[in-house]
Order: C-alpha cells, then structure tokens, then sequence
C-alpha cells in the first residue's frame, strides 16, 4: 500500500472522530491544551486499536463484524447526540465537560467501528500493519486535538446553538452510516 492511499484512509477514517472532537470541544467553557491532547489520545488510539484488531480478527469475523458495526456506531452516536440537545434545553444546567472514560470512551467507540473492518481489509491486502495503524493513529490524533480547539473556540461565543448543532451532528453521523450501510444512500 502505497503512503498516499494510506494518507487518504487515516484522514477518511479520522473525520468522524474529528467532527465528534469539534462537538467536545463546544462544550467546554475554556480551552486548556490536554484536553485537546485527552481527545487525540482516546481518539486516536481507538482509531490505531480497531484496525489492529481487525486485521488479527481477519477474515474469519467479516461477516459478523460488517452486519453489526453500522448499528452499533448509530446507536451511541444518537444516543450521545440526544443526550447533547438535551443538555442545551436545560436552563442553568452545567455542559458535560467531561473527558473522564465514561464520556469518552462511548464516543471514541462510536467513531472507530468502521476501522475494524478497513483491518480486516488489510489482512486480506498483506498490508503491513504496525506502521499502517501507526499513521492512522498519529492522524486521528492531530485532527482529533484540532477539532477539539475549533469546537471550543466557537463554543465560547455561541455555547447553547453551538451545543444544539454539535448534539444534531451527532445524530446525523449516526442516521447516516446506518442509511450507508442498508443501502439506502451512497456517497
């Protein structure tokens, strides 16, 4: 595999967590640098994990993992979504800032299940795979570490709309990997 397409698919595979970072970072009420770097090591290491464990899992679990893995990212995306429109409803409620296991761990999850199945493509492609989920980590870990200091830096100034869209986001990452994967929608 040659290291453009690498590149293509660690920032293909990085955009969700990058846009669920940004959505982090509108509900922080100052920007501190370790929380963008908690975001890209949760992220990021997610990303690096799955498609090890995919490539291990190999073609044995294909089947299994490619008929689950659109429900599962939908489920935890619309749930955190809807957890997020909530939250900016509430008046004098205090925005989940967060970035505890609890928080992120749902989230990095939700972001990284489409990553198993590109490590199960790799095992069948012999792709090396060590520096492989290497660059896909260090690349969700930039993006991730970014996108929080985006979201913060316009949270700041528009907290409750911003937390409203960043919640509505979510829930349409998640409608639409699930519309993607029952074929109802390609893009």
């Amino acid at each position: 595999m040659h290291l453009l397409e690498l590149f293509a698919i660690a920032v293909g595979l990085s955009m969700d967590a990058f846009a669920v970072s940004v959505c982090k970072g509108l509900s922080l009420r100052s920007y501190r640098p370790g929380r963008s770097l908690l975001a890209g090591l949760y992220f990021g290491g997610f990303q690096a994990l799955m498609p090890l464990l995919g490539w291990l899992l190999g073609v044995r679990f294909q089947q299994v993992i490619v008929r689950v893995d659109h429900w599962i990212a939908f489920v935890l995306l619309v749930l955190i979504g809807a957890n997020m429109l909530r939250e900016a409803r509430q008046e004098g409620e205090s925005l989940d800032e967060a970035m505890g296991p609890r928080a992120m761990l749902p989230l990095a999850v939700a972001t990284s299940i489409d990553a198993l199945a590109v490590g199960v493509t790799f095992a069948f492609l012999q792709v090396d795979i060590v520096p492989a989920v290497g660059f896909i980590g260090v690349t969700t870990f930039v993006l991730s570490a970014v996108g929080v200091w985006i979201g913060s830096a316009f949270g700041a100034r528009w907290r409750e709309r911003a937390q409203q869209a960043g919640g509505l986001i979510l829930i349409l990452m998640g409608a639409k990997i699930l519309i993607e994967h029952l074929g109802l929608l390609t893009l």
